[in-house]
Formats: C-alpha cells, sequence, structure tokens
C-alpha cells in the first residue's frame, strides 16, 4: 500500500492494481492511475479467482462514504461476473462511487437500469474472453503434444539456483519467501513448486 499525506479524509480517491503473480509489471496500470492525484493506492500480486486478496480487503476497509474506488479494468477487480457485481453494489450501496477507466465507466448507486446493464454486458464479456484465451491455449496444447512438439514448461531455475532457493530458504526459517521469490525472479507459487519437488526428491550435493 502507498499512502499520500492528506489533511482530510471524506472524498478520497483511493486507486487498485492487482497483477497475478509476485514477477508480473504493475507500470501499466500505474500509468492509468498517475493522473487521479490519488489519497491511496492499494497494490495486489495474487489471482483474482476469488475477492479473498490481501490488499483488496484492506482498500474495501479503508473505503468510507464520499471515497471513489478507481480501478484499470473490470477484470483487475474480479474475474468472474458474480463478485464484479456484488463488490460494485456493496460499494456503491455505501455511497462509495466506482470507476472504471479502461471501460471509462463509473458507478455510483443512482445508476441508471442502463448502467446496470452495461456492468453485467460487458462483465460478462470480459470473463468470456478470458475463457475464449484459456481455451485457445488448451488446443494449442493438445495439439502440439499430439505432434510430439509439447514438453511442457521449462524450469525456470537451474539446478544450482535451486540448491541456492532451498538454503536461502532453510536460513530463512522457512519466512519471507515472498521476498525469497522476488529475488530469485519467479513467483511465489513456482517457488513452492520447487520446494514440495526437493520434499519429494531430496537433493544431495557433492562433497570433495
Amino acid at each position: 500500500m502507498v499512502k499520500k499525506d492528506t489533511d482530510k479524509r471524506i472524498g478520497q480517491l483511493v486507486g487498485y492494481i492487482r497483477v497475478s503473480t509476485l514477477d508480473q509489471n504493475t507500470s501499466r496500470q500505474e500509468e492509468q492511475l498517475q493522473g487521479f492525484n490519488l489519497d491511496e493506492l492499494f497494490t495486489d500480486h495474487a489471482s483474482g479467482k476469488d475477492t479473498e486478496r490481501p490488499q483488496l480487503q484492506a482498500a474495501l476497509k479503508h473505503l468510507r462514504k464520499g471515497d471513489t474506488l478507481i480501478v484499470h479494468s473490470m477484470d483487475r477487480l474480479a474475474r468472474n461476473l458474480d463478485d464484479l457485481r456484488r463488490l460494485v453494489k456493496e460499494q456503491t450501496g455505501k455511497g462509495i462511487a466506482v470507476q472504471f477507466i479502461k471501460e471509462s465507466l463509473t458507478f455510483t448507486g443512482d445508476d441508471s437500469p442502463m448502467s446496470t446493464l452495461l456492468l453485467s454486458m460487458m462483465g460478462a464479456f470480459a470473463e468470456f474472453e478470458r475463457s475464449l484465451i484459456k481455451e485457445r491455449q488448451r488446443e494449442g496444447i493438445a495439439i502440439a503434444k499430439k505432434g510430439g512438439k509439447y514438453a511442457g514448461r521449462k524450469p525456470t531455475l537451474n539446478a544450482e539456483k535451486v540448491a541456492e532457493l532451498l538454503a536461502k530458504d532453510e536460513a530463512n526459517g522457512q519466512k519471507n519467501r515472498a521476498g525469497l521469490a522476488r529475488e530469485l525472479g519467479i513467483s511465489r507459487e513456482t517457488l513452492y513448486q520447487y520446494i514440495n519437488k526437493a520434499k519429494e526428491s531430496p537433493v544431495t550435493t557433492k562433497t570433495d
């Protein structure tokens, strides 16, 4: 969370950014939000599969009547239509406006039936688009496997880096794994995959 010093609490502009993993860049969303002179900015490095994201929950807890929540696009706030509509309805019901930059839409709670319809339609389109992308990815993998050209994702770290990861994790007492993932340039999910794989097949090191 980035905080800006303010004298007044009423009518704040609160930004929210989400990227899926620790190694994704937030700069594109940050650029979109720069012109709003935000009072607060909350950033999640987490999947949007549900709304239980630490910084999203912190943002929702921070918001008060008269504030405006500003998000780059609908799919950054929620990955499915039900969550999107619920979040917008809950916030506008508290007197909080919700603004989406990409879609050029702002919801205030006094919205017309057309605005409500637009929220549902555009949220549904975004969800449908994600489904199509995943389907094309699955089809491409299936075709590649059939042609014997798919070997899966290559490991991000070589054996030496994996050993370094395990040693540092042990030295840290298995704490601050998010920081370790950032240091190694991998996602936290990938880090856990290496650790779990090492538990199944312990790494042995050569000694002179």
